[in-house]
């Protein structure tokens, strides 16, 4: 897909939130990583998923950062394709990994049972995954018409991943503390407002927005939207976890202390 020409402030704008997610996904990882050893053994690997998936994104959103500098060049007080393409691919290897990863490490830190948790994390990957690999071949198309079929093949198990964590989810939590159900709430209310969005931005050309207008939003919109659905939901797994200890009257130093006498 071509190139268009961008003025500096529509150049800069896309520069500045790709260097923002970065700062974003590469600062949230240093957190998960620490907090973790706040958390208390059951509730570790749900912020363990937390590292790896913005830690991945970081990586990912350096290379966009780095292929949006070098695909144009200023001239003419303007930003001019330089002939080096724009590797937007990245993104999509980017989500392949960390959305299964995200809806994983809900499922994880709600500590479910092992007869409940096995199956739905499997059907909730398996789905992530066909979501992911079905938009892409729209992403790469010029063609309004195969971006259109391929947008709406990859709804299909995106809306059933939906489904999972609005129905299915809040069965299975149903005997949660009341703080627990709350943010629970929040976190999938905030999963649903992040990943509305991503159906929006992958119906611009459609919409019949014009190309470089519509370039600057996705990639402006992409960022925004990763770092609530990336950073900002782990913050909300590791208040999760928290909620949970405190439901449950554990700690960190009484496991600890347990452990030590055991």
């Amino acid at each position: 897909m071509s190139l268009p020409t961008l003025s500096h402030g529509e150049f800069e704008l896309v520069y500045n939130m790709l260097s923002l997610a970065i700062a974003a996904m590469f600062g949230s990882f240093v957190f998960f990583v620490i907090a973790r050893n706040q958390l208390t053994h059951k509730y570790r690997p749900a912020l363990i998923m937390s590292s790896l998936v913005v830690g991945i994104a970081g990586y990912h959103y350096w290379r966009i950062f780095n292929s949006w500098e070098a695909a144009y060049t200023l001239a003419d007080g303007v930003y001019k394709p330089s002939g080096t393409p724009f590797n937007d691919a990245y993104r999509y290897v980017d989500w392949l990994l960390t959305v299964p990863l995200l809806v994983a490490e809900l499922v994880a830190v709600l500590a479910l049972t092992r007869e409940v948790r096995g199956p739905m994390m499997a059907k909730l990957t398996v789905a992530a995954v066909l979501m992911i690999a079905t938009g892409y071949p729209g992403e790469i198309s010029s063609d309004t018409t195969t971006r259109g079929i391929w947008g709406f093949v990859s709804t299909i198990p995106f809306a059933y991943i939906l489904y999972v964590l609005w129905v299915q989810l809040s069965k299975a939590t149903a005997d949660a503390a009341p703080r627990v159900q709350k943010l629970l709430g929040d976190t999938k209310l905030l999963l649903l407002a992040t990943w509305g969005f991503y159906p929006i931005a992958y119906l611009m050309p459609q919409l019949g927005v014009e190309a470089g207008s519509a370039t600057v939003a996705l990639q402006v919109g992409y960022s925004i939207a990763d770092i609530l659905a990336k950073c900002g939901y782990g913050f909300m797994i590791y208040a999760i976890a928290q909620a949970k200890m405190e439901a449950e009257g554990v700690s960190v130093s009484n496991e600890a202390a347990a452990e030590a006498t055991a």
